[in-house]
This record gives structure tokens, sequence and C-alpha cells, in this order.
């Protein structure tokens, strides 16, 4: 099971999405009176001080993880915008940028019916509203968004330019792609390659890495703590792999740079 998580994204195509749905259910099972998670990302945190904005007391237990959030979305002002987050998770990011940024509106879209029912029910705030949803065939109109914003999910999508084309077809000609995930180093030159294909200009880039390494030091035992209260042991390693704890195969290769963390502001090339 560890090595599934490892290297999901590496996994065949046709086992990846059923996979997804199944971990959403499943999460979703355990947490059905108490919910302490919803952010599914490393986190983020400053190099000189862990925290890098203000948060309400409600959210402070998943700072890093919101940090995140700031950190991917920061690149252009929601304000009055209409947003579409591709890959919403759990819909803790989503709740975060809407309180705190002021989007005009705010669409956050997930594969899993279970997990768009979860955050339906669990985040009720205005202008919010979650939607199922295929990553490469996005269920809207054209020019239908000022920015498209996509965090820790677009690694594990079958066929990335299908993404990459689905966004550029829904953003207004003056919009934003706001891009921030993990790639092996290996791999960065050709996720830079694929973006400039897909007719995408990169404005600003940032290598984020070492902010990922912070927050999982600063947020592991944390994450311990709640892996072994809620995990059964017999998942309580592959869960550690998927959070990236210390000594995990996911944390070492953030940790040796391996894996490079980007986050990017682009927008249309032409």
């Amino acid at each position: 099971m560890r090595r599934i998580v490892e290297n999901y994204a590496e996994l065949p195509r046709f086992v990846r999405k059923p996979l997804w749905r199944f971990w959403h259910s499943w999460i979703i099972s355990r947490e059905k009176h108490d919910v302490v998670m919803t952010c599914m990302n490393y986190g983020f945190a400053g190099l000189d001080t862990e925290r890098t904005i203000d948060l309400e007391p409600r959210d402070e237990s998943e700072r890093y993880g919101l940090q995140m959030y700031h950190r991917a979305a920061s690149w252009v002002p929601l304000e009055g915008k209409d947003v579409l987050e591709v890959g919403a998770g759990r819909g803790g990011g989503a709740s975060f940028l809407t309180r705190y940024m002021h989007p005009r509106s705010y669409v956050g879209l997930d594969l899993s019916d279970p997990g768009i029912a979860f955050c339906n029910q669990h985040h009720q705030v205005p202008n919010l509203r979650f939607v199922k949803g295929d990553a490469e065939q996005l269920p809207f109109e054209d020019n239908s968004f000022d920015a498209v914003l996509n965090v820790e999910s677009s690694r594990c999508y079958p066929h990335i330019m299908k993404f990459f084309s689905e966004v550029k077809r829904v953003l207004r000609p003056d919009g934003a792609f706001l891009l921030t995930d993990m790639r092996w180093s290996a791999d960065v030159p050709k996720l830079r390659e694929q973006l400039r294909d897909s007719g995408f200009r990169i404005v600003e880039e940032q290598e984020i890495r070492e902010n990922v390494v912070r927050a999982l030091d600063t947020d592991d035992s944390r994450k311990r703590a709640l892996i072994g209260q809620r995990i059964p042991k017999f998942l309580i390693k592959a869960f550690g792999e998927f959070a990236g704890v210390q000594g995990s195969g996911r944390y070492s290769s953030f940790a040796s740079g391996a894996m490079e963390y980007l986050s990017f502001h682009l927008e249309h090339a032409d």
C-alpha cells in the first residue's frame, strides 16, 4: 500500500481515477462527525518565520496547507473575479480563498462524488460552490473565468495536455492560470515546454521546495498524532507516505531535491 501511495502518479491511467474516488470516500467515512482535515497539500512555510499570513482562529489548525493556497493564489488579486479551482479536494483551500480574497464567484471542481457532496455540505460560504467534473473535460463555457487555480493536483492527470488545453479554453483572454505543483527534477523542463506548447506564457515562477520541507518539518508532530488517532494500524505507513511525514519516501524526495515544487503565474501567450 505504501508503494502505491508513493508512486500514485506513475500508476496506469485507468487505475488513478477509481483509486482517487476510493481514497476520497474512505477519508470522508472516517470523519463523519468530527472533520479535522480539509487541506490535502504538503504545506508552505516561510524560511525566516513559518507563519506567512494572519489567520482566523478556526483556520489555525490547517495553517501550512492554507499558506500553500495563499502562495498559489497571491500572484494576482482575486477580489471581484470569477475563479475556478480544478482539483478542489476537500474544499479547505476554496473556502479559505473565498473568505479571505473575496472573489465574485469561486467554483471548486473535483472528480469525486462523495468529495463534492462533503464540500457543499461542510463549506457553506457565500459565492462558493462545488461541482463534479473531469479536469480534462471541464464542464464550463469558453471564457468563463478570470483565474484558474490548480494546487498539487495536475501531476496525477492522465493527459496533462488536455487539461492545459481546457484551462486555456475556459480562461478569459486577460485571465491568469495559477499552477502550483511538484515534479521530479528531471521533468521540470518538460513541464515548462508543455505549458508553452499549450499556449501559455510564464509570467512569474517560484521554486518553493525548501518552503515545503520547512512546512513538513514544522507540522510533522501534528500529522503523526492525527494519523495515529484516526488511521487503522495497517494503513499508518501508507498514510504517512501520503502526508509526507519525516522518513517517508515523499519527504526524502523533497529534502534531497529529487522532487521540485513550483508555483507559476501564467497567462495566454497570444
